[in-house]
């Protein structure tokens, strides 16, 4: 159901932001998973050499899927069981309960629901005074309006309240939202010219400020195991990388940006290493 439905909120801009957002960074960052042969068990550890940081995260599932699995994280601060359930009552309801151990105020139960022409997705924190946050999108897989919201219940405010709307074809996604509380507004698009390429762009505007920001990108695999990507704004930031998958699910992305209003300043340079089986 979900491939034939407008999919989540979060669905909404989504090809577009991941051509030209995700993977470029300028950290140094090592991260390695492993995982037990039955898929039972999980391990990874994030090294963050920019910032000096370690990570971990040790997680374990039991069910078989069908009933109600319970995956138990250990995220190095705190560890977390999270109990999902799908086809909760009816196709396309799942149902997830994080409780965090230490109690934190992060605990919340989740709904989502998929349909044909929706989706849904509810949550609330399960403690004296929750957030309740709701997201629905309604439409098709070509045309799709939503929104999305958070309501603080201690203060009794709205804290969040974004829109969107989106048309998609087989190669080609547009997409604008208000979000910010109605202070910006973006305007994106998607375009896969070919099978190896595809081109996007971002346009935003910021009425508290009154600026504009444009930012255009495009990504070509130049073979099946490596991509390259490029993207450029308005306000002279340019940035490239180049990311190689020398087996499946392992990468390495090597990432640089450099403002050419000011070439005399030292340009910035990431490196990414992912390792799993």
């Amino acid at each position: 159901m979900a491939a034939a439905g407008p999919g989540l909120y979060s669905d909404i801009g989504k090809k577009a932001r991941g051509l030209l957002y995700k993977d470029y960074h300028t950290d140094r960052k090592f991260t390695l998973t492993t995982y037990a042969a039955n898929g039972a068990f999980k391990a990874r550890v994030t090294m963050d050499m920019k910032h000096r940081v370690v990570r971990a995260m040790i997680a374990g599932s039991m069910g078989d899927g069908d009933g109600a699995p319970v995956h138990v994280q250990d995220k190095t601060e705190s560890v977390t069981t999270t109990i999902t359930v799908h086809e909760l009552a009816t196709p396309g309801l799942k149902a997830f309960l994080c409780i965090p151990f230490p109690y934190k105020k992060s605990a919340k139960a989740e709904l989502q629901y998929l349909h044909h022409h929706a989706g849904v997705a509810a949550s609330v924190g399960l403690n004296a005074n929750p957030v309740v946050k709701l997201s629905g999108v309604f439409g098709t897989k070509t045309v799709a309006v939503g929104a999305d919201v958070a309501f603080d219940t201690s203060s009794g405010n709205l804290t969040k309240y974004n829109a969107g709307l989106s048309y998609s074809t087989s190669d080609f996604v547009a997409a604008a939202t208000l979000n910010n509380k109605g202070d910006k507004i973006a305007a994106s698009y998607y375009h896969s010219v070919s099978p190896t390429t595809a081109v996007g762009g971002e346009l935003s505007h910021s009425f508290s400020t009154n600026g504009n920001t444009i930012t255009f990108g495009t990504q070509h695999a130049l073979d099946r195991l490596t991509t390259v990507k490029a993207r450029f704004n308005n306000c002279g930031m340019a940035s490239a990388l180049i990311q190689h998958k020398w087996r499946p699910k392992s990468l390495v992305t090597i990432s640089m940006e450099v403002d050419t209003k000011a070439i005399e300043k030292s340009s910035k340079i990431g490196l990414s290493l992912v390792l799993k089986p």
